[in-house]
């Protein structure tokens, strides 16, 4: 029973200490493509992000957007020219994890922290 105890308390202290990768600063700039669903349907997006400009390709429409870094891992994205009220809303994205080539992340509706979604960004450049 101690043994059992001790060996469960052992992996814990072992998985908690655990902190997956996040090399943000590599995924400032570049190319980048991702997946997205609308009405069941699976597309996919492209976007090329500068500093503080991101420009995304989607549906056959070009959108920019301003980008402001809260920090390395954390950003603001702000429609340039929104078409609705919809896209005037800023989005918060946080990286998640980071790979060789892609990273992780959530993203919601600025003030809004209940409607929180994933999604994978692959840098192509």
């Amino acid at each position: 029973m101690i043994r059992y105890t001790l060996s469960i308390l052992v992996l814990l202290v072992f998985t908690s200490c655990y902190q997956p990768e996040r090399n943000c600063k590599d995924y400032k700039n570049g190319k980048f493509t991702f997946d997205y669903m609308i009405d069941s349907v699976a597309l996919t997006g492209v976007f090329t992000r500068h500093d503080d400009l991101s420009i995304e390709y989607y549906e056959g429409k070009i959108d920019s957007s301003t980008v402001r870094w809260i920090n390395d891992c954390e950003y603001i994205v702000k429609k340039i020219n929104p078409k609705n009220m919809a896209e005037e809303k800023p989005v918060h994205i946080k990286i998640l994890t980071t790979t060789d080539n892609s990273y992780t992340f959530e993203f919601s509706i600025v003030g809004n922290n209940k409607t929180k979604s994933k999604g994978t960004a692959i840098k192509t450049n």
